[in-house]
């Protein structure tokens, strides 16, 4: 049976998200987490115990084909079974959903390696396309002639994905927006934590392209790759950090949008590390800043 994904449901983020543990010996954390916002999404997270980056990682179901957004920080399947996890997850859809065939589609919000090293687990599954992180993949898939011009748009089977470039972190990096959920997937672009920000002009640009999208587009939740600030306003935590037990929820909103272009104003063409209320902007900050 096709299932309408026309029609708007609520979904759930009354979740607490894994955050690691004062000590490595004594962490319970799985090393993926599961939550379901709806029956046709789940929301992963990879532990901190695994990886400090803690990214998150989003699978969502349609009629025909699934799409996973990122594979995470840890290729070795021992430490981070991903192939595992979504083999589980696409089961148990499929034992709900029956299909004749049902394919996997995996692409990424950028190409940073804490958001592909877990693409090895996948590239021999069967049914399964893993789309490169590199620009000319990107393009090459999403049918783009002109970077960063032009809105693609991934049918998942009556489950419509539009797909924004938005380069300033890096290069590839796009935005996900889905129909369905009203979710936009913005990876590194925006989250509750450090934004980097490696090309000041693309980066205010792609704030803007999201900006304009979503006018025209009614937008739910902002959802990033992942939570790196405190409770407190415009504190995050330090970097490397793998007990993080005051984290903010993870959603964000078109408000936190419009701010972090109204922070792109105040920061100008000032270089170094500015705190917001729920971001940090890192502005032109090397590399070695990273950790």
């Amino acid at each position: 049976m096709r299932i309408d994904f026309h029609t708007q449901m609520p979904g759930d983020l009354d979740v607490r998200w894994i955050h690691g543990s004062e000590s490595a010996r004594h962490n319970r954390d799985p090393e993926i987490q599961v939550h379901h916002y709806d029956e046709h999404t789940a929301i992963l997270r990879q532990s901190k115990a695994v990886h400090y980056e803690a990214p998150f990682l989003y699978l969502l179901f349609g009629n025909d084909r699934a799409l996973l957004v990122d594979t995470g920080a840890t290729s070795q399947p021992e430490l981070f079974p991903l192939r595992a996890t979504v083999d589980r997850l696409l089961g148990g859809w499929l034992a709900a959903h029956p299909r004749d065939r049902y394919e996997l589609l995996v692409a990424h919000s950028h190409s940073h390696s804490d958001h592909v090293a877990g693409d090895g687990q996948l590239t021999d599954r069967p049914d399964t396309t893993v789309v490169g992180a590199d620009r000319p993949a990107v393009m090459g898939f999403l049918g783009l002639r002109e970077w960063p011009e032009g809105i693609a748009q991934v049918d998942l089977g009556d489950r419509v994905v539009d797909v924004i470039p938005s380069p300033g972190h890096d290069q590839p990096a796009v935005t996900w927006y889905d129909r369905s959920t009203r979710l936009m997937l913005t990876g590194d672009t925006l989250y509750p934590g450090r934004l980097y920000v490696f090309d000041w002009p693309a980066f205010t640009a792609t704030v803007d392209r999201l900006l304009a999208f979503a006018e025209d587009h009614p937008v739910g939740h902002l959802l990033g790759a992942h939570i790196e600030m405190t409770r407190s306003p415009g504190l995050d935590y330090v970097i490397r950090t793998t007990y993080q037990p005051e984290e903010p929820p993870l959603e964000l909103s078109l408000a936190d949008l419009r701010a972090l272009r109204r922070a792109i104003e105040e920061v100008g063409d000032t270089p170094g590390v500015h705190p917001y209320e729920r971001f940090v902007l890192y502005h032109g900050v090397p590399d070695r800043h990273f950790g």
